[in-house]
């Protein structure tokens, strides 16, 4: 698992300011303009916020989002959750089924109705096409102003930093109106069509009317979150009431029933606090909840990630050790315990956890570069060569899988194929020099016809890119 780290906001004004200001036309912005739209909302989401990358959050957030989405009518377009690590509260959807959640709302939930909750108003959204109906009729608006809104969003919803602030007021300035944000009348569609969403899918729509009082509790408890021009939801007191009465209408039927925790969400939840909360907090945290509740696996498998990730490996294996006692099949145990067991020079013992990790679950991409790694330092090349090259087909574009596998097929001798994943891997990175350098290697080497073709594809993309890069430099030159 890792997170992917936010940089500067240099070029976040340009980028926005390109792809957002779509002129409107009879026909309104297509879903084809939706999924352009979204794919650069997400560059410049990559290159300046946090989000975590973690297989099972991820993995967990995306089987409940589509667990609602299997009961939607046919899309345009698939769906795909994303976690960004932010303690502010709010989730958020943008064109072409991408719906974003911060890790603090996640953190603050109890139960899977909940996060489906949250998760379903946040479909509803995108399936009415609130957003890209507004983009649609936004041709009135300066394109600074939409840029600004839209940064405002992606800076922490609610002008919760002080660049978020600074974009947006600095959008606003100009009087403009804030025809980027949900109406209430957009609330109420997203609500309606959200509970019938949960009741379809199996899932209590009390866990939407919980977290909006949890929202709600949170602006009363820091308004300077959540200013009134930059609330994304409003009208949740009128909100809450007519969800309640819905449910009240609805009584006696499942999705009026309590919510109920289920160990996905448990497990998750725990590795969401002690892997990316607050350190001190998840360590006195957890430390307590061993102390009260010994039998509870959870309590030790919190525990034992949050040692490990102050370094105390040692006991972090005690608690990990006692969590799988209890929960012997939990794949995702066995891949913490290999992981510690990695990470503290315990290769055999890390070999042993993470193959029952595979096995278990053949697809956990995190556990395949583990082992691999673990099958290196045991000089296991061809074993390693076996897992790496069963994770890029599982997950493709995985960077430090393409470096790995090149590393080891060089360990093999195959130096054709060595140059190969290493010119892929420094491509990706935008490494240029490198890149070329491996990628010419490779093709003076390789016998495979078809990777002859796929190389040379790579080195005209890279001298393009290259050639674009200096005229670029002459013109400001």
């Amino acid at each position: 698992m890792h997170i992917i780290k936010r940089s500067g906001l240099r070029g976040i004004w340009i980028v926005l300011l390109i792809t957002l200001w779509i002129p409107a036309s009879a026909s309104g912005i297509t879903p084809k303009q939706e999924e352009e739209l979204s794919r650069e909302f997400i560059k410049v989401a990559l290159k300046h916020f946090q989000f975590i990358e973690d297989v099972l959050l991820v993995d967990y957030v995306n089987q409940v989002g589509h667990n609602i989405v299997s009961v939607l009518p046919p899309q345009p377009f698939s769906y795909r959750f994303y976690i960004i690590k932010a303690d502010v509260y709010n989730a958020f959807a943008i064109p072409a089924g991408h719906i974003f959640i911060n890790s603090g709302l996640l953190a603050a939930m109890e139960n899977e109705d909940e996060l489906a909750g949250i998760l379903a108003h946040e479909i509803a959204h995108v399936v009415s096409r609130h957003i890209s109906d507004k983009i649609k009729r936004s041709k009135k608006i300066a394109a600074a102003t939409i840029a600004g809104l839209v940064a405002g969003v992606f800076l922490g919803v609610g002008g919760s930093t002080e660049a978020a602030q600074a974009v947006t007021s600095g959008a606003l300035a100009a009087g403009q109106s804030m025809s980027l944000a949900y109406s209430r009348e957009d609330e109420r569609q997203a609500d309606q069509l959200g509970l019938r969403y949960l009741a379809k899918a199996g899932y209590s729509g009390r866990g939407l009317l919980s977290m909006m009082k949890k929202i709600r509790s949170k602006q009363w408890y820091d308004s300077t979150q959540f200013p009134d021009y930059l609330s994304t939801h409003p009208g949740s007191e009128e909100r809450m009431g007519v969800i309640d009465s819905w449910l009240e209408q609805n009584s006696g039927k499942p999705v009026s029933a309590p919510p109920k925790k289920t160990y996905a969400f448990t497990r998750a939840h725990t590795r969401l606090v002690a892997q990316y909360g607050d350190e001190d907090s998840a360590f006195q945290r957890f430390k307590m909840e061993v102390e009260k509740n010994p039998e509870d696996p959870m309590a030790h498998y919190g525990y034992g990630l949050i040692l490990a990730r102050k370094g105390s490996l040692d006991l972090a294996v005690k608690q990990l050790q006692k969590a799988l006692e209890k929960r012997a099949f939990d794949p995702f145990i066995l891949n913490d315990l290999g992981r510690v067991y990695f990470l503290s020079g315990q290769y055999q013992e890390a070999a042993r956890s993470l193959e029952g990790t595979v096995s278990l679950a053949p697809d956990n991409y995190e556990a395949l570069f583990l082992l691999g790694r673990t099958q290196v330092e045991l000089g296991e090349f061809k074993a390693a060569r076996a897992s790496f090259e069963h994770l890029m087909a599982v997950r493709p574009k995985y960077p430090r899988a393409s470096y790995f596998l090149g590393k080891t097929y060089g360990r093999l001798g195959q130096l054709d194929q060595a140059h190969y994943f290493l010119g892929i891997y420094y491509k990706e990175r935008g490494d240029r020099k490198n890149a070329l350098f491996h990628l010419k290697r490779a093709l003076t080497l390789m016998n495979d016809p078809r990777k002859k073709e796929q190389i040379e594809t790579m080195l005209r993309e890279i001298r393009k890119e290259k050639k674009k890069a200096e005229n670029t430099k002459e013109k400001r030159g």
